[in-house]
This record gives C-alpha cells, structure tokens and sequence, in this order.
C-alpha cells in the first residue's frame, strides 16, 4: 500500500527501507554458514519469497558427527548469530519428523530452547493448534471455522474420505498434516555455485593498466568456465590485496568491490569494462600485490531469439550496460532512464517518470 496510508493506520510505526540485495547476501552466508553442520539444506534466498528466513536442514544420521540434538541446534545457532547481523533476531529451532510439524515447532520455540517433537508424536503435538495452520487457503480456514474444527486434533478425527468430499485434493492434505504425515518431502537446495581465481602481482604495482592486464586473463578464465557450463553470472567480486609498505598509516590491507550486473552474462569483454570502469572511479589506495576476482550468482544462461536480417549490436552495446558503466564514470545519482508510469493517463506528465538506473536488468527507453 502506499506509505502515506500506511502511516495513517499505524502511526507509531517505523518504517524502514527495503534493501533486497542485501537480505538476499545474508540468507546466502546463513547457508553456508549452515552448510558445514549438513548438505541437505532447503529454503529460499529471494527476500519476496513467503518462507524466506525459514532454514530447513536435514539433520538424520548427523548424531555420531555433532552429538545429541540439543547440542547440534546450539552449534548451529551460534553459527548462525556469527553470520547473521546484531539487530536480527535469535533463531528459534524446531525439530520433528515431518516438515509440517518442525515448521510448527520451529514458530512456538524460544531462542536457545527448541522444541523437538519425538517420532511418532506429530499427531499429539500439533493436536491443540490452531487448524487455520493446516492451510493457506483462506476459504478453506473459514469453512474449517465454520464447520467448528479449530483444532488441528478434531480434524484428524475426521474420515479422509470426509475431507476429500468437503474440500477436494486439499481435503487429502489437510487429514494428512492433521495426522502428522509427511506431506511435502525433503527437497534438497542447489547450492550458488561460485567461481573465484586469484594471481599474484610481482612486483606490485600502483597504475591501473597492469592491473587491467590481471583482470582480463582472470576474467577470460572465469568466464570460459561459465560458458563451458552454460551459466552465467549476475555479479562479481573483485578483492585487492594491497601492499602496506609506502602506504599510508591506518590503510586496510585488502580492499573488496562488488559489482552488480545489468543482466546475467558470460561475456568476458562486457565485465571487464563494467569492472574497470569501478576501478577507475574508485582507485586503490595502494600498491596492488594480489587480485582475485569471484563471479557471484550463477543461474543458467538464457537463450535469445535473433532476427535473421537485422544486423545485430555487440552485447556490450546494449543500453543497460552503457547505462550502468555511465553511471560509474559519472555517477549514478548524474544519469537517469525515463520508464513509462501509466501510458492511459490523461495528464501527459503523469505518463512517465525519471528512474535511477541502476543494474536490476531494465533498460532504458
């Protein structure tokens, strides 16, 4: 809703700005840092998604490895307080056979005390909850309502077939999670598969074109394995190891710079432009030593239909890029893109409005 209403109902409220990007970084090194307790690990990353900040891990056989449950959950949380920032809040935990039940036990947990729900015992723990948690079919909770089955326990008292009649396939599902059934299987996540190279500098060096010649063989390297793979990637990491000797006092010994994409790719010659174009609008403080570069979110490459007479641009030459690699030389709040509102409202101004460019993929027009 728009913000002004949203003030008007909730007035004491503080609202904060969304920052996608970054939500999406911290789930991802939640991951990881939940990655070195177990491989079967499931959830979203996409800060959009309804379950986003809900971890699902596969913990079966992990016993011998990492001790008693209660001892494997605090290990995973401090794991988790280290990665996530001071103002999140404490993870809570829950631990049950089926993912209904460990969802459930997961909300009603306190910070440093899980639930865990014995096997064979989802049925009698999820008996004196809600039944609206049963679904997220608002119609499907009021007739629930309705029917006087506000407990998880009086709908698994009910006949399948009973069900079945009443609310179709959902019915089946509902009797099911009621009983303390699995009914949505354990699906493991795709791990972000990451590409990262680094090469020494001798003797380090303080001009930007030898470190040009650095990136172009990194990013040729990475890149050929992207399109080996047929991915491609949506951002990069470019890391400086930086020699301290002449530098001035209090200068970091490594600086880091990450560089979003218009759009996911693969080509080499279009990230390395995007790439030291930010180095030439952000200098390294000191001489170079080291530099590695790390290309970031790789999803497979997408295909593009071309016409077949009409003769086509260089992907560099696309207006996404030049927007973006404008916006660095000359900064991002100098350039802007015109993107079209409301083309059906009477008031030409309020057709269109002035964008920031940034690199979320849209073009200009």
């Amino acid at each position: 809703m728009p913000l002004a209403s949203a003030h008007r109902l909730v007035p004491e409220a503080t609202f904060i700005e969304p920052d996608p990007d970054a939500d999406r970084a911290l789930a991802e090194g939640a991951f990881e840092a939940l990655g070195t307790f177990s491989p079967s690990l499931a959830g979203s990353t996409d800060p959009f998604d309804a379950a986003f900040g809900l971890f699902e891990i596969g913990i079966d056989g992990l016993g011998p490895l990492w001790g008693p449950e209660p001892v494997l959950v605090e290990r995973v949380s401090s794991a988790l307080r280290a990665t996530l920032p001071g103002e999140c809040l404490a993870p809570r935990a829950g631990i049950a056979g089926t993912h209904f039940a460990a969802t459930i036990a997961a909300v009603h947990a306190r910070s440093g005390s899980p639930v865990v729900v014995a096997p064979g015992d989802e049925a009698a723990f999820l008996a004196d909850h809600p039944s609206g948690l049963l679904t997220t079919d608002g119609d499907v909770r009021a007739r629930l309502t309705r029917f006087g089955l506000r407990r998880i326990g009086g709908v698994a008292e009910l006949p399948r077939s009973a069900l079945i009649a009443r609310f179709g396939d959902e019915g089946a599902r509902l009797h099911a999670r009621a009983r303390g059934e699995e009914t949505e299987p354990f699906r493991s996540r795709r791990a972000v598969e990451r590409l990262a190279l680094g090469l020494p500098i001798e003797p380090p060096v303080e001009a930007l074109e030898p470190l040009r010649f650095v990136l172009h063989r990194l990013v040729g390297a990475l890149t050929a394995q992207l399109t080996a793979r047929g991915l491609a990637a949506d951002r990069a990491q470019l890391v400086l190891g930086l020699d301290l000797a002449f530098a001035a006092r209090g200068t970091p010994p490594r600086t880091e710079v990450e560089q979003r994409f218009p759009e996911p790719t693969a080509d080499p010659e279009a990230i390395e432009r995007l790439l030291f174009a930010r180095l030439e609008r952000e200098p390294p403080p000191a001489a170079v030593q080291r530099l590695e570069l790390e290309l970031r979110g790789t999803t497979p490459a997408a295909g593009q239909q071309l016409p077949l007479f009409v003769p086509q641009a260089a992907r560099t030459a696309r207006l996404s890029w030049q927007l973006a690699r404008l916006g660095l030389t000359y900064g991002e709040d100098r350039v802007r893109r015109v993107a079209i509102t409301d083309p059906e409202t009477p008031l030409p101004e309020r057709r269109w409005a002035w964008r920031p460019i940034g690199v979320d993929g849209e073009s200009g027009r």
